[in-house]
C-alpha cells in the first residue's frame, strides 16, 4: 500500500508561511534542493491545493539559464502526475487534473493502487489531510527562523497524532529535516 508524505518547509515555531504569505525563508540552497530532487523522483502522485499549484506552475517552463539542480527539478515536476483540489479553478496545465473526488475518497483509491509514494501539498490541503488522518509520514524542513504567525503547520486537531521519528538530518545551510511516520 502506498503512503501519503506531507512534506513542507516549516519555521522554528511551526510555520510554513509568514503572517502575509510570505516564504522567502524556505529557498533551499544546492544540497538541500539536490535532496528534494531526489525524494520528488520517488514520487508517484502529487496532491495539490490551488495555491500550491498555482505556486508551482513556475515549474512547468525549463529556463535554460537556470541553474542545473533547478533545471532537473523542473524536468522531475513536469513529468509527476498532479491532482490539484480546488473549487474555483476550472482547468489545469501539464501533468495534471483537477480532483472529480472529495480527498478521503481520493486518496483511499490511490493507495490501494501500485506506484510511488503519494505526497499531499499545500498547508489547506495538508491540514484537511492531517484531520482526516491520512497521513503516514511527516517531513518536517525546520529552517532557522521564528515567524511568530502564519500559517501553521499543524492545524488544531479534535484527537493527538502519535508519532515515531525515524529520521533527522541536518544540511549545510543550517535545515533540520524531521521525518516521522504514524506511531
Amino acid at each position: 500500500m502506498r503512503d501519503l508524505i506531507f512534506s513542507m518547509g516549516v519555521s522554528v515555531d511551526g510555520f510554513v508561511a509568514g503572517p502575509h504569505g510570505e516564504i522567502d525563508w524556505t529557498a533551499p540552497d544546492e544540497e538541500l534542493h539536490r535532496f528534494h530532487n531526489a525524494e520528488t523522483r520517488k514520487l508517484g502522485v502529487q496532491l495539490c491545493g490551488r495555491r500550491l499549484y498555482e505556486e508551482m506552475l513556475w515549474w512547468e517552463k525549463t529556463d535554460p539559464a537556470a541553474p542545473d539542480v533547478e533545471r532537473a527539478f523542473a524536468a522531475i515536476w513536469q513529468g509527476l502526475p498532479k491532482i490539484v483540489f480546488s473549487r474555483t479553478l476550472d482547468r489545469v496545465e501539464g501533468n495534471a487534473v483537477l480532483a472529480d473526488r472529495g480527498l478521503g475518497e481520493t486518496v483511499a483509491e490511490l493507495k490501494a493502487q501500485p506506484g510511488g509514494a503519494l505526497e499531499v501539498g499545500g498547508a489547506g490541503l495538508g491540514a484537511e489531510a492531517s484531520r482526516l488522518g491520512l497521513i503516514d509520514e511527516y517531513r518536517l524542513f525546520v529552517s532557522p527562523v521564528v515567524l511568530g504567525g502564519g500559517t501553521r503547520y499543524f492545524p488544531p486537531l479534535d484527537a493527538r497524532i502519535g508519532l515515531e521519528l525515524v529520521e533527522t538530518r541536518t544540511f549545510g545551510g543550517r535545515v533540520v529535516l524531521l521525518r516521522y511516520r504514524r506511531a
